[in-house]
């Protein structure tokens, strides 16, 4: 199985916790940190992201970017 790891344009995002319902594994959780609107910000906190991109695809300020990784052979 692929793993992936997200980066977050942490200065768009509106905290709206799309993503978090969109995850299947469920990894992403919404932390106590903020932006400088005042936006509590979302963070891969398990580590277990597996690449498959759901949460960018609900984004609706697009400010998720999905990276995959191969696994070494």
């Amino acid at each position: 199985m692929a793993k992936g790891y997200i980066e977050f344009d942490y200065e768009f995002c509106k905290g709206c916790e799309l993503c978090i319902q969109a995850c299947p594994v469920n990894t992403l959780v919404l932390t106590t940190k903020m932006n400088k609107k005042g936006y509590r910000l979302v963070e891969d906190a398990e580590g277990k992201c597996t690449g498959c991109a759901s949460c960018a695809l609900v984004c609706p300020d697009a400010v998720i970017t999905v990276y995959r990784q191969k696994k070494a052979s």
